[in-house]
């Protein structure tokens, strides 16, 4: 099972995005504190719908528990300052994506440790990043993509016609 990681996230409404882009791919979310809002907050089930009674979540006091039990875990940072494209490696089927909070991403101090790690997703120009969510999906489904989408539905069906009209 795959696993994102958000870092001090500070936007309910993204998180709860995350969340339900996680159930619908099967996917563990670990939320590290401070978070910017209460889990309970209208806005964050807003977002996530329906589905996140549905979410595997675990929530840590800081990076440091999450380190502690979560050993030998294989983290991918994700960050706007990485070297490597996030299509140049190759996701572990049961690896940790990492995000940074929205308004400064993953500390420098943690990048730098991990440097081999670290993955960017390509933008034009000065733009500061993309929007959280917008990101996890993105560096997800590469993931889900090189792991063949293992559990997923690849065919969708019709409600009303049928492929096979003519």
């Amino acid at each position: 099972m795959l696993n994102i990681v958000l870092l001090e996230p500070e936007i309910p409404a993204n998180t709860g995005n995350i969340g339900r882009t996680c159930v619908a791919t099967g996917t563990r979310l670990h939320l590290i504190e401070p978070l910017g809002f209460s889990l309970s907050e209208k806005a964050l089930k807003r977002a996530g719908m329906d589905y996140w009674k549905d979410l595997d979540v675990t929530t840590y006091i800081d990076y440091g528990e999450f380190l502690e039990k979560n050993p030998g875990a294989k983290i991918y940072m994700a960050t706007t300052k990485a070297r490597k494209v996030y299509t140049e490696v190759s996701y572990e089927d049961d690896c940790y994506i990492m995000f940074g909070k929205e308004s400064a991403g993953i500390p420098e101090e943690i990048l730098v440790e991990n440097q081999e790690n670290c993955v960017r997703i390509p933008m034009i120009g000065d733009i500061r990043s993309l929007n959280l969510g917008n990101s996890v999906a993105i560096v997800l489904y590469e993931a889900l993509r090189q792991n063949g989408f293992a559990g997923m539905n690849l065919e969708g069906n019709l409600h009303r016609l049928s492929w096979d009209q003519s």
